[in-house]
């Protein structure tokens, strides 16, 4: 059984792209995505444009792990085509490349630190650091963990933590999510005063939808029950892929709108796995068939979101009750 490094040089052979799949992979996932927004389009019963519209979302949810790869460079590079088909889809779903790139790649360098981990993240505290903080501290904390927050991520996550709030801070470095915000707001406001129903059916329900999923998602793969947190000269990458991310388990449907990011223990060992090569890479190496889960029922939905910081002494995460 591998460990450290040399786990790591085993998942090297995966860690390539098969160009024509990739290519598939975007295409028919372009297909479906039209086919689903023509159905929220078209003049029907709005319980059939209300279904298209979530299903268009979960279908973007996809599409964003594609755009995901992409931005890691794991996936069609060098292409024009590509290029500009992914710029559409930044514009959409309000992801500057310039912020992505700066803050998920530092998040894969500091998975799971307490120090600094927030960038990239949702914040993680232990609980003699909450116990000792201001109660603007403790109240900013609480709020970037809530719930709420996720269930809007569009707004708080997207529209404001990659676009809005990266370019006020530095235009300069962040122009293009100054760009994108400008776009994004322009496709809306024509829409609003063009087509309400198509703004409601075919633009907000499936960002609202997209947004809240994959927030959520970004939330478990790193916080949940059996996660564990390594501090200082404790931490090193191989485990922090291993131990503090997560499988998440899900039927094959749910895979395939997720592009295969329930297996973030292999995507955090080896981001230039394409997504459609993680299962895989699972089947093939032991090392990676036992690794730390979760899943998406509600009770596992609950017990992800009830964990707030992080218990030295205890070893796992737990609530704020009794801090």
């Amino acid at each position: 059984m591998r460990v450290g490094i040399e786990l790591v040089k085993g998942t090297k052979p995966f860690a390539h792209e098969v160009r024509w799949r990739s290519w598939w992979h975007l295409w028919s996932t372009v297909i479906v995505l039209i086919g689903c927004l023509t159905m929220a389009v078209v003049d029907l019963a709005w319980p059939i444009r209300l279904s298209f519209g979530i299903l268009t979302g979960l279908v973007l949810v996809r599409l964003f792990i594609i755009y995901h790869d992409y931005l890691h460079g794991t996936i069609l590079q060098h292409s024009r085509v590509a290029d500009f088909v992914m710029m559409l889809y930044g514009v959409l779903s309000l992801n500057s490349p310039s912020v992505w790139k700066r803050s998920h790649n530092h998040h894969h360098k500091h998975n799971s630190k307490t120090a600094g981990s927030s960038i990239g993240s949702y914040p993680i505290m232990t609980t003699d650091t909450y116990a000792q903080a201001s109660w603007k501290e403790r109240f900013k904390y609480a709020l970037a963990r809530h719930p709420l927050m996720i269930l809007f991520g569009y707004f708080t996550m997207f529209l404001f933590g990659l676009c809005l709030r990266p370019f006020i801070l530095s235009p300069k470095h962040h122009y293009d999510a100054g760009i994108f915000l400008v776009l994004h707001v322009a496709l809306a406001v024509a829409l609003v005063i063009l087509a309400p129903s198509v703004f409601l059916f075919a633009f907000v329900i499936p960002l609202l939808v997209a947004s809240a999923i994959g927030a959520y998602l970004f939330y478990a793969q790193h916080n949940f029950p059996t996660v564990k947190i390594r501090l200082g000269s404790d931490w090193n990458y191989v485990s922090a892929a291993l131990d503090s991310s997560s499988y998440i388990t899900m039927n094959p449907v749910m895979h395939w709108f997720t592009g295969n990011i329930g297996y973030h223990h292999i995507h955090h060992l080896n981001a230039h796995i394409p997504f459609y090569r993680l299962p895989e890479t699972m089947s093939a190496m032991p090392e990676l068939q036992s690794p730390r889960t979760t899943s998406l029922t509600p009770v596992s939905i609950y017990r992800c979101l009830r964990l707030k910081l992080w218990d030295v002494n205890k070893d796992r995460m737990v609530n704020f009750k009794g801090v």
